[in-house]
């Protein structure tokens, strides 16, 4: 691991974290040829990518329904109980994330608000293959379903044998998976932004993948809305003299295992913890089934920052903006406040950031690439959308409606100030002040910019006999 040493008033700036954000041209330019080939072919074209990358040559992408019902079937009870925890967790804590439609009611009368609809379809992409991923699963079908969706659908190459891992198809069923289609890479994410002939385009695409994965949900993104395009995994351990060396080193590799791309990072204020730290990373990876993976992750892409005091190292964490951040102090909570770009926070020694990818609750679909100073986990709003409520009531048309002209005529939008004229007209004249040939013989610039911008309504008018008894007619739309 690289060491990154601040002097006293010194500061963690990006630069020094070489960071590779940017997907690679060449990986950009073929998903986007996989991307077009499918859009244009359907599934003649997906079938041919399943062949050339998968080795597999499938009859039918779709997952027979019944292989779904039967999916815990056979299987160790153990896991099938860790699996159900994990569940229940992940349901009970995006339980908490639904929002509700929402109405307010002005003095006026006017009504404003939001209502909340659930999309109604969403693409869970997992990655498959020679790997099981059933926490992926969870994670994005669960919020989905929490938040309404009707059909989730998962994709996830097949394996050799032309089968998907009987663990994720088991987290397929306990997080309601409608349909699964045995296709990865990014013509599954063309599959589901476009449509094919057997797999029928849905609104969003959640999940993680590699970088053609990626490439590919940044290229339809705009077309079908995406969750994020994710790069390597990575975690930050903020430690202080109360952290245990051999602790944070397994944390460390905790990530890095995951891939050579992987970035951990150390920061500390104690430069002989961050060698202990150093020290207990040998001795740990000596033994692990993946030490090439992590050794590489940890040679290639660690980083430890040794700052001159607590408040500098916080503000490295703020720099890095983690996806995974683990506070090994003392204090853990007490610097909670100073933190603001994280995508997940584990808050004292015993927040492992394992316990948070799989039964903790809150989604480990998360930020990377220092995109937690802006964005945000999966959550149960990325499977909703907002629509403005907008009801206006006669006095608030006659309220609103001059301050609407006065600026459509700063912006010289003549027509938007005639739309809020025209319905004032109605209540200060009566319905004939706007008949055609009312309008005809009037000077209609005079009417939308009158130049009455603080004008309120005229005393006298009678609201219920100019819009009819019950206020009909006058409500509003878009100024």
């Amino acid at each position: 691991m690289k060491t990154i040493k601040l002097a006293p008033g010194e500061r963690l700036v990006t630069n020094q974290l070489n960071r590779k954000g940017v997907l690679p041209q060449n990986i950009v330019d073929a998903a986007r040829d996989i991307v077009a080939n499918v859009r244009a072919n359907g599934d003649a074209a997906v079938c041919d990518y399943c062949q050339r990358f998968d080795g597999v040559e499938l009859q039918s992408f779709r997952l027979p329904q019944e292989q779904i019902d039967a999916a815990l079937e056979g299987l160790d009870p153990a896991f099938v109980a860790a699996l159900e925890k994990a569940a229940r967790q992940i349901r009970e804590f995006h339980q908490r994330e639904v929002e509700q439609s929402w109405f307010t009611t002005r003095a006026d009368g006017t009504m404003l608000g939001v209502k909340v609809t659930p999309l109604a379809a969403a693409g869970i992409y997992v990655p498959g293959g020679r790997a099981q991923y059933p926490s992926t699963v969870l994670m994005n079908a669960i919020p989905a379903k929490v938040a309404g969706v009707k059909r989730v659908v998962m994709v996830t190459p097949p394996q050799k044998d032309g089968l998907i891992s009987p663990y994720t198809l088991a987290a397929a069923k306990l997080g309601g998976v409608d349909e699964i289609y045995m296709v990865g890479g990014a013509q599954a994410v063309a599959a589901l932004a476009y449509g094919t002939e057997t797999i029928p385009r849905v609104d969003k695409i959640t999940g993680p993948g590699n970088a053609f994965v990626a490439a590919a949900k940044q290229i339809v993104s705009g077309d079908v809305g995406i969750d994020m395009v994710a790069g390597p995994s990575e975690v930050c351990v903020l430690a202080d003299a109360s952290a245990k060396p051999m602790v944070v080193a397994a944390d460390l590799m905790a990530q890095a295992e995951h891939d050579p791309l992987a970035a951990c990072y150390l920061v500390t204020c104690d430069e002989q913890f961050a060698r202990e730290v150093e020290a207990g990373i040998d001795i740990l990876v000596a033994q692990s089934p993946r030490a090439e993976i992590t050794r590489a992750s940890l040679d290639n892409e660690g980083t430890i920052v040794v700052a001159a005091d607590m408040a500098a190292a916080v503000e490295a964490v703020n720099t890095v903006a983690p996806e995974h951040l683990e506070l090994h102090c003392k204090d853990a909570m007490g610097l909670l406040g100073g933190i603001r770009n994280a995508g997940a926070i584990f808050v004292g020694a015993w927040s492992s950031e394992p316990l948070g990818d799989y039964v903790a609750g809150p989604n480990h679909t998360l930020p990377t690439g220092g995109t937690a100073m802006f964005s945000n986990p999966l959550s149960v709003e990325e499977f909703v959308k907002r629509s403005s409520v907008i009801c206006y009531t006669p006095e608030g048309l006659l309220s609103d409606a001059p301050a609407t002209q006065r600026l459509a005529e700063a912006e010289g939008l003549w027509a938007h100030a005639l739309s809020a004229a025209l319905r004032r007209r109605v209540l200060e004249r009566g319905e004939d002040a706007v008949s055609a040939e009312s309008l005809a013989a009037a000077d209609l610039t005079k009417v939308a910019w009158p130049g009455d911008a603080v004008a309120t309504v005229a005393e006298g008018v009678d609201l219920t006999a100019a819009a009819g008894a019950d206020g009909a007619g006058v409500t509003g739309g878009e100024a």
